[in-house]
């Protein structure tokens, strides 16, 4: 039998079949986790022709840095579509800068305008409040809260992004370098979730600088107690023509009404986030944009490695299923806006800037920032309540018609959703309610007898109805 101490370790394992050898390759090569690296001028010259960076030193150490990035998380043992630690890293950096953390007398002060802000929402809905109270955080505190909601929300898209990315990098590759890179998938699969990561940390720590607090997309991304991002909300009010202390409250009133709303009605949340992943299981990568990408990185700027062109990567057409998901999508966006917007006017009815900063929140909403936007090329999709108008003024219209309590007693269960119709026709909303609702009482009943047995059923043998009996003598 041959002796194979050489290939097991002190404990006896076998150490051969632990080890992708092209990750560890290139985990030795580019300095990874554990890894001693070597040195870049040592690099075969065939190489650094493919790698476009002979002759150029300085380009050629930009690419160690940004590489051995990239194989450390690799060979940190993280697999799958995401590389999340990587996208959490890269995120907090994207938010890092003038992102100081929240002092004492901030605090206070964020809390101060989440009290007195419930206290007026308590006379504009007959939603509660959660009884929680808000905090401050900073754009990283931000980033860390929301990033197991980001992983909800993207999974499907990350899953096939990968996926495209791990064919172009492989069909891409070198010819110099394809029998050396030959098999290994593992590796690829890696790199790719790695540099998604990258990619979609990158675009939440852009977000993470524009968000005021933990619902600013329509869900709530940090849980269900109240937030506020200071240094963005102090960003935001220095352009105005507003006292500081009326954007903070404005804003204040804002999260809390989306908290109420969340905590009411339980099921919104996922009933938007299922209609994110019904639209992004429908999503197809065009191979030939991640290709061009690929090929347009430049090693001697490790930023392209993160700023790769992603806009465009998916394919236009969207499927039946898709249309019908998005359509859903953006009425429940909308009508989640659009009662916010109108709670909040009412709640802030006394505040002599409340209207402007109305106004300006709707322009932002509706048409979201460079971030927002960077996010939407990303992930394929934009969450932007884009009928937020029409569903303010369906509410202001539920508000008239049944007050405060019959207008939320709409969020009671999601049976009872308006619909895109219900945007274009509101004053029609409670007649075609009635209608649905008569309908569904007509079919409960037809139901309840059927089971009861309320039915008349012909039984086996039964003649006709109308035929007369045999006698029972024998005659005829």
């Amino acid at each position: 039998m041959a002796d194979n101490t050489e290939n097991n370790r002190p404990d006896g394992s076998d150490d051969n079949n632990d080890k992708d050898p092209f990750a560890e390759m290139f985990s030795n090569l580019f300095g990874g986790a554990g890894a001693g690296g070597m040195d870049p001028k040592n690099m075969p010259e065939e190489i650094q022709k493919a790698m476009g960076v002979q002759n150029d030193p300085a380009a050629m150490q930009a690419m160690f840095r940004q590489m051995q990035q990239l194989m450390g998380a690799m060979a940190s043992g993280e697999s799958g579509p995401v590389n999340w630690s990587l996208a959490i890293d890269s995120a907090r950096q994207a938010a890092a800068g003038d992102d100081p953390s929240v002092t004492g007398p901030r605090q206070q002060a964020i809390a101060d305008a989440g009290r007195l802000a419930e206290m007026w929402l308590d006379a504009a809905t007959a939603f509660e409040a959660p009884g929680t109270e808000f905090t401050a955080i900073s754009r990283a505190e931000w980033v860390t809260k929301t990033m197991d909601t980001w992983k909800v929300l993207t999974s499907d898209v990350a899953e096939s992004m990968s996926a495209a990315m791990t064919t172009a990098m492989r069909d891409q590759a070198p010819e110099e370098m394809k029998g050396m890179l030959a098999g290994a998938q593992g590796m690829f699969q890696n790199l790719g979730g790695a540099m998604f990561g990258m990619q979609l940390g990158t675009a939440v720590g852009g977000l993470a600088k524009d968000v005021f607090g933990g619902t600013d997309i329509g869900l709530p991304l940090a849980g269900t107690a109240p937030l506020l991002v200071p240094s963005n909300v102090s960003a935001f009010g220095e352009d105005l023509d507003a006292p500081e202390q009326e954007v903070l409250l404005f804003i204040a009133l804002r999260e809390a009404a989306h908290i109420r709303l969340f905590t009411r009605a339980p099921w919104l949340r996922t009933n938007v986030i299922g209609a994110i992943e019904s639209y992004a299981r429908g999503i197809h990568i065009d191979m030939s944009k991640i290709e061009e990408s690929i090929r347009d990185i430049d090693p001697s700027r490790p930023e392209s490695f993160q700023n790769m062109a992603v806009e465009g990567l998916f394919t236009p057409q969207h499927t039946p299923a898709q249309e019908t998901a998005l359509a859903k999508l953006e009425t429940v966006l909308a009508l989640i806006e659009g009662w916010v917007d109108e709670v909040v006017a009412a709640a802030s009815a006394n505040l002599p800037a409340a209207g402007a900063l109305r106004e300006m929140l709707r322009r932002r909403r509706a048409t979201g920032g460079p971030a927002e936007q960077a996010f939407a090329s990303l992930v394929g999709l934009e969450l932007r309540p884009r009928r937020l108008r029409d569903a303010s003024a369906f509410w202001s219209t539920m508000l008239a018609e049944r007050g405060i309590e019959g207008r939320d007693d709409i969020w009671s269960h999601p049976d009872l959703m308006p619909t895109a119709e219900d945007l274009d026709d509101p004053a029609g909303f409670g007649t075609r309610r009635k209608l649905a609702e008569a309908e569904d009482s007509e079919l409960d009943e037809a139901l309840n007898k059927l089971l009861s047995g309320g039915f008349d059923t012909p039984r086996d043998g039964d003649s006709d109805d109308d035929a007369p009996e045999e006698p029972t003598d024998g005659s005829k």
